[in-house]
This record gives structure tokens, C-alpha cells and sequence, in this order.
């Protein structure tokens, strides 16, 4: 003798047209998470290529290591950085993090008074 389950006269199996209706929130959510993760990484990535395409002599940059210095020159692919008296170094544009398009030495002047003034207020 086989058990089977005993369906009510007129009465159909569940699950015949609900298909659909499940993947409406999975939709929902691939365009949530679009928005609110894609779209921002790709906004912030273009605005970081057209920051690294203005790259121009005189900027003060930082790279991705942490190093600070001044633009001296710069091709498609490279830029020299002066980060030192007769020390510079070549970055690819994709190493730079930061620019300061002011450069200049008024920024090296006050930095270099601010370090006179710490260590007069040390001794």
C-alpha cells in the first residue's frame, strides 16, 4: 500500500505562476547595488585619469607611496618628481595620488619656517 497525499477535488498544485515575482527583488537589488557602489567607483576613477592627465610642471604631487615632490617634467606614461636637491624620481602618471596645481615655493618657504619656528620652541 502506497501513501499518497490526497488532493481536494477541483484543487491544483501550488507554484504555477510565481516564477516571475521571484526574481523582481533580485533585480531590485543588482540595480541598488549599481548605484550605490558602481557608479560612484567609476565617477571617482574617471575624475582620477583626468586628474593624472593635467599633470603639469610645477604641481606638487603625492604619490600612492606616500612620496611628496615637485613636477619637473612629464611624457604620456612618466613624470619626473623633484623630491629632494638634485633628487628626482620617475613615476608612472598612475602612481600619483594627489596634485596641488598651486606647486610653487611659497608652500616650501612656509613649510621650512614652520620647521625653524618647532625647533626654536624646542631649545
Amino acid at each position: 500500500m502506497t501513501i499518497l497525499p490526497i488532493l481536494a477535488e477541483g484543487a491544483a498544485p501550488a507554484g504555477g505562476g510565481g516564477g516571475i515575482g521571484m526574481f523582481v527583488p533580485m533585480i531590485l537589488i543588482m540595480v541598488m547595488f549599481y548605484f550605490i557602489l558602481i557608479r560612484p567607483q567609476r565617477k571617482q576613477q574617471k575624475q582620477q585619469e583626468e586628474m593624472r592627465k593635467n599633470i603639469g610642471k610645477g604641481d606638487k604631487v603625492v604619490s600612492i607611496g606616500g612620496i611628496h615632490g615637485l613636477v619637473t617634467g612629464h611624457t604620456d606614461r612618466t613624470v619626473s618628481v623633484k623630491v629632494a636637491d638634485g633628487l628626482s624620481i620617475k613615476f608612472d602618471r598612475s602612481a600619483i595620488a594627489s596634485i596641488d596645481h598651486k606647486g610653487g615655493s611659497q608652500d616650501n618657504d612656509t613649510e621650512e619656517e614652520s620647521s625653524e619656528n618647532d625647533e626654536s620652541e624646542e631649545s
